[in-house]
């Protein structure tokens, strides 16, 4: 921080990186907690030698500034006050004849970071310092085992704790996605040991997670479960009934990946779906594509040892990823870097060699296409012990909202048609009959009188008469006139008798 930033920053209020103190002829008592926070968090700017007044920050200067720096850096290179070493980033400006320190307190490696006791525990909060929790510090500690655990063996499980269907699952997906990855060609063993789900005769914390059978799962993470849920609102107060669907469990982090997928799909429409090259099926769709990346993390980068759980909740106008476990790196960072530190290596690496997740960097770059494509910005927050990522609908629902409203105006014209099809084709049947019953009426009406002039007539001879009309239809037509009492048959049915007509 060179002093033209310095100056720019004392023209605003206090940031979450960034505190001023007093200080003018000693350390103030209270700067502890503020390294401890920033050491804590994500490291930030401590500067003595400003009066703040209200919102307004005021340039007093520090007396003996040589003194008070070297009573500041001596302590925290010394195990005395704190429990691991701290080295700031020094600087010393000079504003107006006054002098100003300046010392940036970096985040640290080993947390939790505490002077005097662990009940010293500061973390960074917004602009102040807050004493933390018990949970928070002990996402602390758990932090210390940061890309450590998931390759740890589970002393209680065998390879027969194994999800044998999972197991399938993934190398079938394997080989369609990725049929040059060399692992296809392992032996079962040789597959597990190299990707390592086992470690030896165990299964390994990631090996366990991603395709272990359930209740071996739970014996090690009780209540283990990857929340989803459906509010119809905007907030749990707009909702009634409080939740319209919840994801049922899963039997490992595999399953649960697809099933995520599955109803995550149904709140992105319109995602044209088709196979790639090797028959795997894909959507090419770039505001799916941020889910699925923001799917991809939360599964990968969860504490799964904090006794908060991995949730999804679809509001109506956004979703949210909220995950146990803080970012590893600032924020203000991960948007700008590659940066790849996983909590979880063997999750990682079990998603990357299904093409599911990329070498480098922590997914940042793809959940921001979500930005390009609905022009609604992605909000990233995070906390000591937890992680938190919003997609908000914005243009994104606007759109479909129209589309269903065109979609609704269609069926309508569609149903009209259909009704107008139907009417036709009544009419069509009414007319068809009429004309019909007209034939018949007028069939019968030239028969009878064929008959009436020739009594003793046949129906062989009706037939030649009638321009050969087979002589079935002729017999079917007199049997309607006998039926109708219109004619009567007298004698021999053959030779000899007569038709009689009646008036």
């Amino acid at each position: 921080m060179n002093k033209t930033e310095l100056l720019n920053r004392l023209s605003d209020i206090e940031w979450d990186d960034f505190e001023v103190k007093e200080s003018r002829f000693e350390l103030p008592k209270n700067i502890w907690e503020s390294v401890g926070a920033f050491a804590n968090s994500a490291g930030g700017w401590i500067v003595l030698g400003i009066l703040q007044n209200g919102k307004k920050f005021e340039v007093q200067g520090v007396e003996n500034s040589e003194k008070i720096e070297q009573d500041f850096t001596t302590a925290l290179r010394s195990r005395g006050k704190f429990n691991v070493l701290i080295n700031p980033i020094c600087k010393k400006y000079n504003i107006d004849g006054k002098f100003v320190l300046a010392f940036f307190i970096p985040s640290s490696e080993q947390k939790p970071v505490y002077f005097n006791s662990l009940q010293n525990t500061f973390i960074r909060t917004g602009s102040g310092d807050q004493r933390a929790t018990d949970s928070e510090i002990n996402a602390l500690f758990r932090d210390q085992l940061f890309g450590v655990m998931s390759a740890r063996p589970v002393k209680r499980t065998t390879i027969k704790n194994l999800n044998r269907i999972t197991l399938a699952r993934y190398r079938d997906y394997m080989l369609r996605s990725n049929p040059s990855s060399s692992y296809n060609n392992l032996t079962e063993e040789d597959f597990l040991r190299k990707l390592q789900i086992t470690e030896g005769k165990h299964l390994t914390y990631g090996g366990l997670l991603f395709m272990g059978n359930n209740l071996a799962i739970n014996q090690m993470f009780p209540d283990f479960r990857v929340d989803l849920l459906e509010i119809p609102g905007r907030s749990y107060a707009e909702a009634d009934p409080r939740y319209t669907f919840r994801l049922e469990e899963q039997e490992n982090l595999w399953e649960y990946y697809f099933a995520l997928i599955e109803r995550l799909r149904r709140h992105i429409k319109n995602i044209p779906y088709k196979l790639d090259v090797n028959g795997v099926g894909i959507e090419d769709s770039p505001e799916f594509d941020a889910i699925r990346e923001a799917v991809v993390n939360l599964l990968m980068h969860c504490d799964y040892f904090s006794p908060m759980k991995p949730r999804i909740r679809i509001f109506s106008d956004r979703i949210e990823f909220e995950n146990p476990g803080a970012f590893p790196r600032p924020i203000s960072e991960l948007l700008i870097k590659d940066v790849s530190i996983p909590r979880n290596p063997v999750l990682t690496k079990l998603f990357r060699n299904v093409k599911l997740a990329d070498n480098a960097g922590i997914g940042f770059d793809k959940m921001l296409k979500w930005e390009r494509e609905t022009q609604t910005k992605v909000i990233f927050e995070g906390r000591i012990d937890m992680a938190l990522v919003t997609f908000h609908f914005g243009e994104l629902i606007k759109k479909r909202k129209e589309i269903e409203g065109l979609n609704n105006e269609i069926e309508g014209i569609n149903e009209e048609l259909t009704q107008n099809e139907e009417l036709n084709e009544g009419l069509n049947e009414e007319i068809n009959s009429e004309i019909k019953g007209l034939t018949q009426n007028e069939g019968l009406k030239s028969l009878r009188q064929i008959i009436s002039e020739h009594q003793g007539i046949q129906a062989k001879d009706i037939s030649i008469m009638l321009d050969n009309r087979p002589i079935k239809t002729i017999e079917r037509q007199i049997s309607v006139l006998i039926a109708k009492n219109l004619i009567e048959r007298r004698g021999s049915k053959k030779t000899g008798g007569y038709w009689l007509i009646e008036k």
